[in-house]
């Protein structure tokens, strides 16, 4: 084909384009729109980040190819993008992750007007089973019993027993953790008193106060959205809510308070429930992973290493090293497994879901991961149901 061709035929699909109205894209720099995208998201800080994280290489991609306007992007730059990201050693489950988001600011881009549907079309987010979506390495209930129990026989209400209980008792995220004040446990009359002129003092509507008081059943906690004072909750307001929690675990909790728990205040006055010598005063997200790691290590309380390491010489060991052992647990996975031990004593995924303050979606798409043999065993119970009707 000679280059007259080449201009004969260009000059075909610009009319074509004419035709069909895809000539009139808005220019738009990838990294305004982009810019633009992020600051119309209401979502957590650490939500924001992972967006920013997994759109990054994209933008490196357009950069790389001198793509300055996405008006110029074509399905064909999107397919080579795609194209690199698969041949890379990236997991299934990192590319769908990576591409759903991008997806969103892609079809974001459309509503610009400064990309194609065709563009947006192009992008093929992987399917994956449940399997894939789950990561089903979580912190068990036999496993978590027993941590609970030698936390309970040798270090009975410190800092650390009270973060563990906590974070299996309560399925709540460590920021929620991170969040609470004194002021936000309620263990007594005296507290739900408190409460309520709290509730009042905060211009909540009386018949709000009341349908808080009356879901508050003595002991609970109340977490509070605190942005302006650096304990933001990732539901922002809707994180506000009463987390019950057992007789004997506020004994726990009133303990450490009692004997264990630092007198300090943080930046802004505040009494942390969770306290720490170092920073601020406040226990810090970090230094939380940090025990947690610890404390799931099978070692922690002189067990056998099922890895056969020395502990001694083990780096898993060494301070801010607790995750480099391959049976400890992050707190996200403490979390999974509490709800699964939730879902498998009966709890229904409206109730954990409140509870947990997340969607009933992801309670049944990733956080409920079932014992089958518990599961099973519990839906026993529902046999007789059938043997008590009238149908056959």
């Amino acid at each position: 084909m000679t280059d007259g061709d080449d201009e004969d035929v260009e000059e075909l699909l610009d009319e074509m384009r004419d035709m069909l109205g895809e000539d009139d894209l808005d220019s738009t720099p990838p990294n305004e729109a982009f810019d633009l995208w992020i600051q119309q998201q209401d979502r957590a800080e650490s939500t924001l980040q992972s967006y920013q994280y997994r759109v990054k290489p994209f933008l490196e991609f357009l950069t790389e190819k001198g793509i300055d306007d996405l008006s110029e992007l074509t399905t064909r730059d999107v397919k080579e993008f795609e194209a690199r990201r698969w041949n890379s050693d990236l997991q299934r489950t990192t590319i769908n992750n990576q591409f759903g988001t991008l997806r969103q600011f892609l079809k974001y881009c459309r509503d610009l007007n400064a990309v194609s549907d065709d563009v947006v079309a192009a992008l093929d987010v992987p399917d994956l089973s449940k399997e894939q979506r789950v990561n089903t390495v979580k912190l068990v209930t036999d496993r978590a019993q027993e941590i609970i129990e030698n936390l309970d026989r040798y270090r009975y209400a410190s800092r650390e027993h009270v973060l563990t209980l906590l974070l299996w008792r309560t399925t709540a995220r460590i920021g929620t953790l991170q969040s609470l004040d004194l002021d936000d446990v309620y263990l007594d009359d005296e507290d739900r008193e408190r409460l309520r002129a709290e509730l009042e003092g905060d211009g909540y509507a009386p018949h709000v106060v009341e349908n808080i008081l009356n879901e508050s059943s003595l002991p609970f906690l109340f977490p509070r959205h605190r942005p302006e004072s650096e304990t933001p909750l990732k539901n922002k307001e809707d994180g506000e809510r009463v987390i019950n929690i057992a007789d004997w675990v506020a004994e726990v909790i009133q303990g450490y308070i009692q004997v264990n728990r630092d007198e300090v205040t943080d930046d802004y006055g505040r009494e942390p429930l969770l306290t720490s010598q170092k920073g601020s005063g406040r226990l810090s997200k970090s230094a939380m992973r940090n025990w947690i790691y610890i404390l799931t290590q099978p070692c922690e309380f002189g067990g056998p290493c099922p890895h056969d390491r020395d502990p001694e010489e083990c780096e898993a060991r060494e301070h801010g090293h607790g995750s480099k052992c391959p049976s400890s647990r992050s707190p996200h996975k403490i979390r999974t497994g509490a709800i699964t031990h939730h879902r498998d004593h009966g709890w229904p995924v409206p109730a954990i879901s409140e509870k947990a303050n997340t969607s009933e979606k992801l309670i049944e798409g990733v956080y409920d991961q079932p014992e089958q043999l518990v599961r099973g065993a519990s839906r026993r119970e529902h046999l007789d149901k059938l043997d008590d009707s009238d149908e056959p």
